[in-house]
C-alpha cells in the first residue's frame, strides 16, 4: 500500500452551500463556559527548513478545558441530539439547554479511544446528566481515570474501537433517555454524527480569520488535518471547499501506518459509493487515530474532497512530537502528526504541491499526555531490525515457571513495520495473546509463490546472564534472548522479503509466516496452515551456522506413571514406594537410551545424515507428604525420531521396556500414556529448490554451502507435511536456550542477501 495517495479531481471540488451549517453552532459554543478561539501558532524555523512560506499551527491542546477539540462536537451534537429527543423548543444556549433537561432522565452514551469519550463527559457533567463511557481493551489508565473524573462511568470492552462502538450503541438503546453520541457514522446512525462535524466548523471559522488576519488577506494553500473515522477531516473538507468562498486550499490527511483505513480505502475502491470496510490494525500512539473504519457519512466528501492522504509510523510522529516541543508547542502524537505529514511531502516528489510560496495550516488536535515510546518500524538494516526485535520480550509463557510475555507485543511490532513497508497484513490469533502475523508481498501475477518462515517467540528470560534484552552488538555480534534463535532469522527473512519486492521483478507472492508457540506446541504454525496459507518452497530461517539444513529429527512425548501403593511411613509392609520403583525404570530407560544410539532396538532407523534416534527423561514428579510412601510416580519422556520412525513404534518400543520390567522387577506397575509428537523432516538433497538456495549460497559466501541436518525440531517438518517443500537456512552465532545468546553481524548480512537473491529468482 503506498503511502501516499494524490487525488487531481479533487481541486475542483466544491462543497454544496446545503452542507454548511448555520451560524448558530459558533453561538452556541461562545455560550460554553471558558470559550476563547484557540492560539494560532507561527513556526518560521521549520517553514525556512521545509522550504515553505509560511506555516502555522492550530493549537487545540487546551480547548474549553479539555486537551483535543473534541468538545467541539460532542457539546453541540449532545444539544442538538437532546433538543430533538425532548422535543425543546431552546436557543443555542447551554444555560436553557441545562435547565429544560435537569430531570428528565436524559443519559448520554459514547465509545471512545479518550478525547471524544471526554468531552461527551464534559457536557454531562455541565448539564448535569448521567454519562457512560465505553473504551475498548488496553486503553491506558490514565485516560480512564481522566474519563471517570468527568463524572462519566466507564465500561472497558473486551475487542477494539470498532467493537466498542457497538456496544455503546446497543446499551444507549437498552435505556430510556439513552443517547448514543458518537462521532462516527454507519448505517441508521447518521444525524448524530452530522451534527458532529457541523460542531468541529468553529475549530475551521477561527481558522480561517486567524490566517486571513496573519497573511493580510490570504488562505492557507494547504490544511493538513489527522484523521481517525474521518469526521474532523469532512469538517475541513466542507467548510474550506465551501462555494463562492474565494480560496483554493488543498487538504492533505494524515493516519497512522497501523490505522489507515482512510488511506487503503481510497487507494483501493475511491470510486464506490459506499464506505470502504473495515480493516486490521494494529496499536499506534495516536490513539485517537487508532480506527479501523471511516465515517460513512464522512466517506463521500473525503472521496471527492481530500486532495492528498499520507499515512505515517509512530516513530516518525513521536520525533515530530519532539521538534514542537523544543519550538515551544507541547502537543501530544495526534497533534504532532500533520507536521510529520509535512515532512513526508517535502522529502518526495510523487506529490508536488508545496511551493516557496505556500501557506500551511496545521491542525494539532490534542494536547500533551504520556506514551511509550515507540521502536523504529522504518529500518530496513537487517542488523538494526535484529536489535530492535532482540528488545522485544517475547518469551513464551507456556516453557517455564517464569511465564513469559507472550507474543502479543512483538506481534504488534511486526504488524507495525509491515504495514509501513506496504506489505498486506494478516493476524492470526485463536489463542488470545498468542498472535501470528502473516505479511505478503504480492507478485504480478504467474509467478511461483514463497514462504519465509520464523518463529517469533522465544525461552525464558530467566537465568540469563546480563540483560537478556539488549540487542547490543559486541564482539561482531548482537546479543540478547532470541537474538540467535531466531530473531536474526526472522529480520533476515523481511529484509530480504522488502528488497526483492522493491525490485519489482517478482511474478510470484513472497509469504513471511512469523509465527508464535514453536518453542512448545507449535500452535501459530498449525493455526496457519489451518487456514489455508500454502506456498510453492519455503525457507525456515532457524540458525543453521549458514549451512543448509536438509533435514531434522522430529520428537514423541510421554508420560510413564509408576504405580506404587500408599502408606504409612512407618508400614512398609503395607505400602509400594512408587518413586523407588521408578529408579527400575530409569536404569532400564537409560540402556534403551544406549542400545538406540548402538542401533540395537528393532526397528529403530539410523539415517544417513542424522544419524540415531534419542531419548531422555523431561521431568519426574510423586509422593505426597514425608510421611507417606508415594502410590504414584510420573516420568515425562521425549523420544527423538529420525525418518522413517512413527510415534507407533515408538509407543511400541516404550511398551515392550515396560513389560519387560513388569515381568522382572518385583511389584513394578506402570501405565503409558502418549503425548503429542512431531515428524521428523527430509528434503531429497538434488530437490531444484534446494539446488537453487545452494547455488545462491556459494555465490554469496564464495564457497560450497554445508549440507546438513539439525537435531532439533522446527515448523519445517509441518509445511513439508503440507505439501510445501522446505529447508533450513540461518545465522551463525551461539547460546540457543542457554545463559547467553548472540547472532553474528557479518552472518546476518549474508543471510538477508541470500534469501533476497532466492526470492527474486523462484519467484519470478
Amino acid at each position: 500500500m503506498a503511502r501516499i495517495y494524490h487525488n487531481r479531481r479533487a481541486l475542483e471540488y466544491a462543497t454544496p452551500s446545503s452542507l454548511l451549517p448555520g451560524s448558530d453552532v459558533l453561538a452556541f459554543h461562545q455560550s460554553l463556559p471558558g470559550y476563547g478561539a484557540t492560539p494560532l501558532i507561527e513556526l518560521p524555523s521549520i517553514a525556512h527548513d521545509l522550504h515553505v512560506k509560511r506555516l502555522f499551527l492550530k493549537d487545540e491542546s487546551s480547548r474549553l478545558g479539555l486537551p483535543a477539540f473534541k468538545i467541539l462536537g460532542a457539546s453541540w451534537a449532545a444539544y442538538c441530539a437532546i433538543k430533538r429527543y425532548l422535543k425543546l423548543d431552546v436557543g443555542p444556549y447551554i444555560e436553557d439547554l441545562a435547565r429544560e433537561v435537569k430531570g428528565k432522565g436524559i443519559a448520554l452514551f459514547a465509545a471512545t479511544q479518550g478525547n471524544h469519550g471526554r468531552a461527551v463527559a464534559r457536557m454531562a457533567r455541565l448539564l448535569g446528566i448521567g454519562c457512560k463511557i465505553f473504551v475498548p481493551r488496553g486503553m491506558l489508565s490514565t485516560t480512564k481515570v481522566l474519563i471517570a473524573g468527568e463524572g462519566a462511568e466507564i465500561v472497558e470492552t473486551p475487542g477494539d474501537y470498532d467493537a466498542a462502538v457497538q456496544e455503546a450503541s446497543i446499551a444507549s438503546k437498552d435505556v430510556e433517555g439513552g443517547i448514543l453520541v458518537e462521532d462516527t457514522a454507519f448505517k441508521g446512525y447518521e444525524e448524530i454524527p452530522k451534527w458532529i462535524v457541523e460542531g468541529y466548523t468553529t475549530l475551521m471559522v477561527e481558522l480561517e480569520r486567524q490566517v486571513l488576519a496573519s497573511t493580510g488577506g490570504k488562505h492557507a494553500d494547504i490544511v493538513i488535518v489527522p484523521v481517525g473515522v474521518g469526521s474532523l477531516a469532512q469538517a475541513v473538507v466542507t467548510y474550506a471547499k465551501r462555494m463562492g468562498c474565494g480560496g483554493n486550499t488543498r487538504i492533505v490527511t494524515v493516519e497512522p501506518d497501523t490505522a489507515a483505513c482512510l488511506k487503503k480505502g481510497l487507494l483501493n475502491c475511491a470510486s464506490s459509493a459506499s464506505a470502504p470496510a473495515e480493516i486490521d490494525t494494529a496499536s499506534t500512539i495516536m490513539a485517537g487515530l487508532h480506527c479501523g473504519t471511516v465515517s460513512s457519512l464522512a466517506w463521500p466528501i473525503l472521496r471527492e474532497g481530500v486532495d492528498v492522504c499520507v499515512s505515517v509510523p509512530d516513530i516518525e510522529v513521536h520525533r515530530a512530537v519532539q521538534e514542537l516541543h523544543a519550538a515551544g508547542v507541547d502537543v501530544g502524537p495526534c497533534g504532532a502528526a500533520p507536521l510529520a505529514a509535512l515532512r513526508l511531502l517535502a522529502a518526495q516528489s510523487e506529490v508536488d504541491i508545496l511551493h516557496d510560496d505556500s501557506v500551511v495550516a496545521l491542525l494539532a488536535t490534542e494536547g500533551p499526555h504520556d506514551y511509550a515510546l515507540p521502536l523504529d518500524t522504518t529500518t530496513t538494516d537487517p542488523i538494526a531490525l535484529t536489535q530492535i526485535l532482540t528488545g522485544i520480550d517475547s518469551s513464551n509463557p507456556d516453557l517455564s515457571r517464569h511465564a513469559g510475555t507472550g507474543e502479543a507485543i512483538i506481534a504488534e511490532y511486526l504488524m507495525g513495520w509491515l504495514m509501513h513497508h506496504e506489505f498486506e497484513v494478516h493476524r492470526l490469533e485463536s489463542r488470545p495473546g498468542r498472535p501470528s502475523v502473516v505479511g505478503v508481498a504480492r507478485g504480478s501475477g504467474g509467478g511461483k509463490a514463497l514462504m519465509f518462515n520464523g518463529h517469533i517467540d522465544t525461552v525464558t528470560t530467566a537465568g540469563y546472564l546480563g540483560n537478556p534484552l539488549s540487542g547490543e552488538i559486541k564482539d561482531g555480534a548482537v546479543h540478547g534472548r532470541g537474538s540467535f534463535d531466531m530473531k536474526a532469522g526472522v529480520a533476515a527473512s523481511l529484509i530480504a522479503a522488502y528488497q526483492a519486492r522493491e525490485t519489482q521483478q517478482l511474478k510470484g507472492d513472497i509469504i513471511l509466516a512469523l509465527v508464535a508457540d514453536e518453542e512448545n506446541m507449535s500452535l501459530g504454525i498449525e493455526e496457519l496452515l489451518a487456514a489455508g496459507w500454502r506456498a510453492d518452497a519455503a525457507v525456515v530461517s532457524e540458525p543453521t551456522s549458514l549451512e543448509l539444513q536438509l533435514c531434522h529429527k522430529g520428537f514423541v512425548w510421554a508420560n510413564v506413571d509408576i504405580i506404587g501403593k500408599a502408606g504409612h511411613g512407618s508400614r512398609p509392609d503395607l505400602a509400594v514406594d512408587a518413586i523407588a520403583k521408578a529408579g527400575d525404570f530409569l536404569v532400564a530407560f537409560e540402556k534403551y537410551g544406549e542400545d538406540l544410539l548402538a542401533s540395537r532396538v528393532e526397528g529403530a532407523a539410523r539415517h544417513l545424515i542424522l544419524g540415531t534416534g534419542t531419548v531422555h527423561c523431561s521431568l519426574i514428579k510423586g509422593g505426597e507428604e514425608l510421611s507417606s510412601y508415594p502410590a504414584r510416580c510420573t516420568v515425562s519422556v521425549e523420544r527423538r525420531t529420525v525418518p522413517g520412525e512413527t510415534p507407533q513404534l515408538v509407543e511400541l518400543e516404550l511398551h515392550a521396556l515396560l513389560d519387560k520390567l513388569a515381568r522382572e522387577a518385583p511389584d513394578f506397575k506402570s501405565e503409558l500414556h502418549m503425548g503429542i509428537f512431531r515428524p521428523p523432516f527430509e528434503i531429497e538433497k538434488g530437490h531444484p529448490f534446494a539446488n537453487l538456495v545452494a547455488r545462491h549460497a556459494r555465490e554469496v559466501l564464495g564457497e560450497e554451502v554445508k549440507l546438513a541436518g539439525a537435531s532439533f525440531w522446527a515448523d519445517s517438518a509441518l509445511l513439508a507435511d503440507n505439501g510445501i517443500p522446505s529447508l533450513l537456512f540461518g545465522v551463525q552465532g551461539g547460546g540457543a536456550h542457554s545463559s547467553e545468546e548472540w547472532a553474528t553481524v557479518d552472518s546476518i548480512a549474508r543471510v538477508t542477501e541470500i534469501l533476497t537473491r532466492v526470492a527474486i529468482e523462484f519467484c519470478d
